[in-house]
C-alpha cells in the first residue's frame, strides 16, 4: 500500500477521499471537476469502479491522466448497482489500496455530486476549532423538474452519506462503517455515544448540489423509500420515534407517498422479525437519544448528550 503526499502540501490537511462508484457518466463529470477546483485539493482521491458498463471507466482514465492524485481501482462486477452494504465493500475495497493512517482526514464521496469551492477547505477550519467534531458535512440540496432549489432535509446532528468527512482518530474508534443499510447513520449514533461531535452546516458556502435526490433507486424512489424503513430498523429506530418521522417526510417530495413508503419498510422489517445491529447498547442509546427527542427536539436532546460526555471525553492518542 502507499499513501504520498504531495511535497510542500499542509500535511495537517491532508485528506483522502474513497468514492465507490458504478455507472455514473451522467453525473460525474461535475463531481469531477468541482473536486479539482477546491482551495485544498484532495491529498489522494481512489475511485473504485464497480463494474460500470458506461462510459465511467474512459472518464476515469481520462482524468486520472491528468491529475496524480486520483488512483482508479477496478472491482469485479456484481453484475448489478448495489447500495447500502455494495457501496460499503467497495468502499473498503478502495480503502484497503492504501494506508489511511497516514492522512488526518478520510471522506466517503458519492460521484453525483457538485461542491462548492471551499467545501473542504472550510470543514478542516472548522474540525480545526473543535477537536471534538469527529464527522461533518454540508447539506444535499437539488433542483426540481422546474429548476426549483430543493433542501433534502438532513438533521443537523448528522454528517450526510454522500460526503462523509472524517477525522481520521474518529472513523478508527467508532470501528469504520458498518456493511448494511442505515451505516451512515448509525456510524453518527455510535460517534455521539463515544463523545464525538457528529455535524452537518445549511452555510451557502457548504450547500451542494446532489444530482441523484437522496432515496431514491434503481428501480424506483418508492424503493429506496422502503430501504430507508428497513434501514431505520435495522439501527434499532424507536417505532414511535420513526412513524412521526415518516409523516414529517410526507411534507417532502414525492408528497405523502415516499413518507408512507418508508412507514411500510419499517413496519414490514418489524412483522417479520428481521435481524437487528448487533451492538445493544449502541440500539439502547439511540432509542434513548429518539425518546428524548419526541418530547424536547433533535437539537435538546443531542446537546444534552454532547454536555454529557464532554467531561469524559479525551482525544484519541494517534499511532506514532
Amino acid at each position: 500500500m502507499s499513501s504520498p503526499i504531495a511535497q510542500g502540501a499542509d500535511a495537517s490537511r491532508a485528506y483522502l477521499l474513497v468514492s465507490p462508484c458504478r455507472n455514473e457518466a451522467a453525473y460525474m463529470r461535475r463531481t469531477l471537476d468541482s473536486v479539482i477546483a477546491q482551495s485544498v485539493p484532495p491529498a489522494r482521491w481512489i475511485i473504485v469502479d464497480d463494474g460500470s458498463t458506461d462510459e465511467t471507466p474512459a472518464i476515469l482514465a481520462e482524468y486520472a491522466a491528468r491529475h496524480p492524485f486520483i488512483q482508479v481501482v477496478t472491482k469485479p462486477d456484481r453484475g448489478h448497482r448495489a447500495v447500502g452494504p455494495g457501496v460499503i465493500e467497495a468502499f473498503y475495497h478502495g480503502l484497503d489500496q492504501v494506508d489511511a493512517g497516514a492522512y488526518p482526514y478520510l471522506c466517503k464521496l458519492d460521484l453525483d455530486l457538485d461542491l462548492p469551492p471551499r467545501y473542504f477547505e472550510i470543514l478542516m477550519a472548522r474540525m480545526e476549532e473543535n477537536p471534538r467534531i469527529g464527522t461533518c458535512s454540508g447539506k444535499p440540496w437539488f433542483r426540481s423538474a422546474t429548476g426549483r432549489w430543493i433542501s433534502e432535509k438532513c438533521g443537523d446532528e448528522m454528517s450526510v452519506g454522500m460526503t462523509k468527512f472524517y477525522r481520521r482518530e474518529c472513523f478508527a474508534q467508532i470501528g469504520g462503517f458498518v456493511r448494511e443499510v442505515m451505516w451512515d447513520a448509525i456510524d453518527c449514533h455510535k460517534a455521539r455515544q463515544l463523545g464525538w461531535i457528529a455535524v452537518s452546516w445549511n452555510d451557502e458556502a457548504l450547500r451542494f448540489e446532489h444530482l441523484r435526490p437522496m432515496g431514491t433507486s434503481q428501480k424506483s424512489v418508492f424503493t429506496g423509500r422502503r430501504r430507508h424503513g428497513f434501514g431505520q430498523y435495522y439501527m434499532g429506530s424507536d417505532p414511535v420515534y420513526f412513524i412521526a418521522t415518516g409523516l414529517y417526510r410526507m411534507a417532502h417530495p414525492p408528497y405523502v407517498l415516499g413518507g408512507l413508503a418508508t412507514i411500510q419498510g419499517f413496519l414490514a422489517a418489524w412483522l417479520r422479525r428481521e435481524k437487528q445491529h448487533g451492538d445493544a447498547d449502541l440500539r439502547a442509546f439511540i432509542r434513548a437519544y429518539q425518546r428524548r427527542a419526541l418530547t424536547v427536539g433533535k437539537a435538546r436532546a443531542v446537546a444534552e448528550i454532547e454536555a454529557e460526555r464532554a467531561g469524559a471525553w479525551q482525544p484519541p492518542v494517534s499511532p506514532a
